[in-house]
């Protein structure tokens, strides 16, 4: 990983719900193919919009709190929050011009 970072259920409220600026989590698993589809856009993304949003990841095998709170059903799932809420969320894999939209609709 290199310009998005890992969160855990542990620091999902601080780096978070109680982040200053939108976040986009990817709540994924390490044997999904489209999550690994996913990440190198996502880290090309955080490179080129991280001074408006952060881009975190959260392996829900390690993390099944936050992914149960979520209700997250399958992997990728992409959700924005802002101000401590989710606002908008998309699941499975999709083109870096399909997840830039996502963010700009949040910001």
């Amino acid at each position: 990983m290199g310009a998005t970072k890992a969160v855990t259920d542990a620091n999902f409220v601080s780096d978070v719900l109680q982040s200053d600026k939108p976040v986009l989590v990817d709540f994924w698993a390490e044997w999904c193919a489209p999550c690994r589809k996913v990440s190198p856009l996502l880290e090309e993304i955080a490179g080129e919009m991280g001074d408006k949003v952060t881009i975190v990841k959260l392996n829900i095998d390690e993390n099944p709190e936050t992914a149960r709170a979520y209700r997250v059903m399958s992997v990728p799932t992409l959700t924005v929050f802002k101000g401590g809420q989710p606002v908008q969320s998309v699941a499975g894999a999709r083109p870096k011009g399909d997840l830039v939209k996502l963010i700009e609709a949040a910001l």
